[in-house]
């Protein structure tokens, strides 16, 4: 008897089977492939950022350890803000 692999279409979340609905496990399977995913380094700019753990992202490469999303190391609130903060010091040295 062959057994079936439940990760054909949904990925890491088959292991729950049918449980819990399609749209739910289908989140899951986004989140989990975010999360495991490498990211490059801010400060090395090399691409072994991972998740150490809920907003840690620790560098194999050089070391550093930097605060992030929980499952991705800059969330999009963080890059409005980073953007809005470039241009206030962009205009500022216009002014100067």
């Amino acid at each position: 008897m062959v057994e079936f692999s439940h990760t054909k279409k949904i990925g890491s979340a088959g292991r729950f089977g049918s449980r819990y609905g399609r749209k739910i496990r289908v989140r899951l399977r986004d989140v989990e492939i975010k999360q495991k995913k490498e990211y490059k380094c801010p400060v090395c700019a090399f691409p072994k950022l991972k998740r150490a753990g809920t907003s840690i992202w620790v560098c194999e490469k050089c070391g550093a350890k930097i605060a992030g999303g929980a499952y991705t190391p800059e969330t999009g609130a963080g890059k409005v803000v980073t953007k809005a903060i470039r241009r206030v010091i962009e205009s500022k040295s216009r002014e100067i």
